[in-house]
């Protein structure tokens, strides 16, 4: 039986449906492909950008520092080993948070930074002094807050156990209120807060109310009317300096130099 012309009408519109397909493939993998070479530099452009501001805030605490003085590595965050397997330049801890194959599931119960989700691993930063030993250990920390996540950078000594500075960088809060965490005068309040207490507890955090007991040492005042926000402040510094954070690396460069 020969075909009627629908038929052969019908054949001809999907094959041309099919090469209009193939041809719009192979141009958005060109683009995809040529758009590469971009896209990593837009990434290092804000690494950089990240970076600058994390070397103000040292300034600010009289460690004035280049970017050159900035040793970059990548941690397995379960065993707190580095894993130099990584690409130090072009890791993306977030993106990576996105896929089961490089991230983990945050038990419900120690979610403190509300992230649901982190990666296998992490980039940080690290200051030697003229020795060779580690001076400054810079993390990146985020979390949820209000209005929005809450992403900063967090520079601790040597030691492992007190905060040299706190510096958001990027954050949605309401303006004049909670956005206040990136005022001087609350980033200052930081420096110097002890990290854990004598028996290495865990004891940082935002005072949330006006009687904080035992661990007022130990906590920043909260902001005034930014109730919301600084709660996820306090959660994210909880969540990424305890045992399913960066607790296991700390642990690690105390045994190596203490």
């Amino acid at each position: 039986m020969s075909e009627s012309p629908g038929d052969e009408s019908a054949m001809r519109a999907l094959g041309v449906v099919l090469v209009v397909a193939l041809v719009c493939g192979l141009l958005v993998s060109a683009v995809s492909v040529g758009l590469r070479p971009q896209q990593r530099a837009n990434v290092e452009t804000e690494r950089i950008a990240q970076l600058e501001l994390v070397l103000g805030a040292l300034a600010d605490i009289g460690q004035t520092r280049s970017i050159e003085n900035l040793e970059a590595r990548i941690v397995d965050l379960a065993s707190g080993d580095y894993d130099d397997t990584q690409n130090v330049v072009t890791f993306d801890a977030e993106a990576a948070a996105g896929k089961p194959d490089s991230s983990v599931a945050i038990p419900a119960d120690i979610d403190l930074a509300g992230i649901k989700r982190r990666a296998l691993y992490a980039r940080v930063y690290l200051v030697r002094d003229s020795g060779g030993r580690i001076e400054l250990i810079i993390l990146p920390v985020w979390g949820q807050g209000y209005q929005s996540t809450l992403r900063a950078w967090l520079v601790i000594g040597g030691d492992t156990r007190t905060v040299r500075a706190l510096k958001f960088y990027q954050h949605g809060e309401t303006p004049g209120i909670g956005s206040r965490i990136q005022e001087p005068e609350w980033e200052a309040l930081w420096h110097g807060v002890p990290i854990y207490d004598d028996g290495g507890i865990l004891r940082i955090g935002v005072k949330l109310h006006a009687d904080s007991g035992g661990d007022s040492a130990y906590r920043v005042d909260g902001i005034s009317g930014a109730t919301r926000t600084t709660q996820g402040v306090d959660g994210l510094l909880r969540y990424w300096l305890g045992d399913f954070g960066f607790g296991p690396y700390l642990r690690r460069i105390r045994e190596e130099q203490y």
